[in-house]
């Protein structure tokens, strides 16, 4: 059975929002609850191949992209980091 792209958004964003580590749970769910939507099918498949790698390493890398770090990841995720380190950082800037 294939799945339907409402379905695979409903998964992903699960996915998302339960990593098990609460920094990636509020980096990652935000970012499912905004811009995924927007994501053709493959930049899904390369959050969804991101979605895999371990929280520790996910963290350090987006964290890496938004304080201009060098440990930014494997290169086959890293537009994906990109954007989710942009949303983050967009979503953190100060209201003036």
């Amino acid at each position: 059975m294939i799945e339907s792209a409402e379905t695979r958004l409903r998964r992903l964003k699960m996915r998302s929002w339960r990593r098990g580590m609460k920094e990636m749970d509020l980096i990652l769910g935000h970012f499912a609850d905004g811009p995924l939507a927007s994501l053709n099918s493959a930049e899904l498949d390369a959050y969804e191949a991101m979605l895999s790698e371990n929280d520790q390493d996910l963290y350090l890398w987006v964290t890496a992209r938004v304080n201009g770090g060098t440990n930014r990841g494997p290169a086959e995720v890293s537009a994906i980091l990109d954007r989710i380190a942009d949303h983050a950082a967009e979503r953190l800037r100060p209201v003036r």
